[in-house]
Parts: structure tokens; C-alpha cells; sequence
């Protein structure tokens, strides 16, 4: 456990099987428990929270328990991200919308000490932008891609059309992400 009672956590959030890799780094109270962080993800990331998600540490899952299905899941709003990412190198794993199946590996990268003039959350880097919701996962976004950026693709008017003319894949803009903590 960290040795303060608030600390602020550095966080590196890795968008997996994307190539060139969609990362953010991201600052975070220690204690924030795992249903708010999910909202911070999906808001650091792009993602609309359309779809079920899960966090997995240690083979352990954490999310929203369901009563209609007797299932191993313990309810991410009593779990803090402190008790599960411990010291700096420890990672979990983000799974959100399992059709598409994104899987984003958490990692602390350091435990910074608190500070009441610290604006948290906070994304301070990070490099391309969110894959647009059901895209079909990492592999349907390699296909989205060619679409997208070629011209001539038989499919480019509908990807465009279905992305929006104003998604760039290449930026990310965290004048933006940070903008939606705010709100």
C-alpha cells in the first residue's frame, strides 16, 4: 500500500493489438475507486461508456455485478485503484465492450505526493485518437483505417460519413480530453 493516505497516481493507459500504439498518461487521485476510474477512462480514451467493461488484476474481476447471473465479478464501486495497483511497474487490465474487445493495460508509473492545488484527473500526454465505437475491435479498425484514409476505397465516403469528417486518427488532443473532466 502507498504510505500516505492520498497520493496521486501516474498512470500509462496502452490501447492493445493497435499499431502505431494509442497511449495516454494520465494523473489520478490514489483512492478513487474503480467505477469512477472507469468513467475517467472512457473519457481520457474517447470512448462513449456504451458497452459493459471489466477490470481483471491478479485474476480478479472487478465491475458491475449483475444479479441475474451468478458470476465471480466484485463490485468495482467498493474497490479503490490503490488496492489494486500497489507500486510503481504493477498493470491491470481494462477490458470495455466485448464484442469489439479493447483491452487497455493500466499501468502505475509513479506515486507522486498529494498536492490540493493538483487538478485531477488530469491527462498530461498521449498519441492518436480513440477508434470510433463499434468499429469491430483492433481489426476492424486496421480495416476502418484503409477506408478512411484512402480516398479511392470503395468505403471511404461511408467510413467518413460514419466517423465524423472531423476525426483525425493521428491526433490526440488533450486540451479536449481534459475539457470533459471538467464537465
Amino acid at each position: 500500500m502507498p504510505e500516505n493516505l492520498l497520493d496521486i497516481y501516474q498512470l500509462e493507459i496502452r490501447l492493445n493489438h493497435i499499431e502505431p500504439t494509442i497511449w495516454r498518461r494520465l494523473i489520478v487521485l490514489s483512492t478513487i475507486d474503480l467505477s469512477e476510474f472507469h468513467l475517467v477512462l472512457q473519457d481520457t480514451m474517447g470512448w462513449t461508456d456504451s458497452h459493459l467493461h471489466q477490470f481483471i488484476s491478479n485474476g480478479s474481476r472487478y465491475g458491475t455485478p449483475d444479479p441475474d447471473f451468478d458470476d465471480d465479478i466484485t463490485d468495482e464501486f467498493n474497490v479503490r485503484l490503490r488496492s489494486v495497483l500497489k507500486k510503481p511497474g504493477d498493470s491491470i487490465l481494462y477490458e470495455y465492450d466485448f464484442g469489439d474487445g479493447w483491452e487497455h493495460i493500466v499501468t502505475l508509473e509513479q506515486i507522486l505526493p498529494y498536492s490540493k492545488d493538483a487538478n485531477l484527473p488530469k491527462c498530461l500526454a498521449g498519441e492518436r485518437s480513440c477508434p470510433p465505437e463499434d468499429v469491430g475491435g483492433p481489426w476492424g479498425y486496421k480495416e476502418f483505417l484503409e477506408a478512411f484514409n484512402d480516398q479511392n476505397h470503395p468505403e471511404h465516403d461511408d467510413m467518413v460519413e460514419w466517423a465524423g469528417e472531423d476525426f483525425q486518427p493521428e491526433i490526440c488532443d488533450l486540451k479536449e480530453i481534459n475539457e470533459l473532466y471538467e464537465a
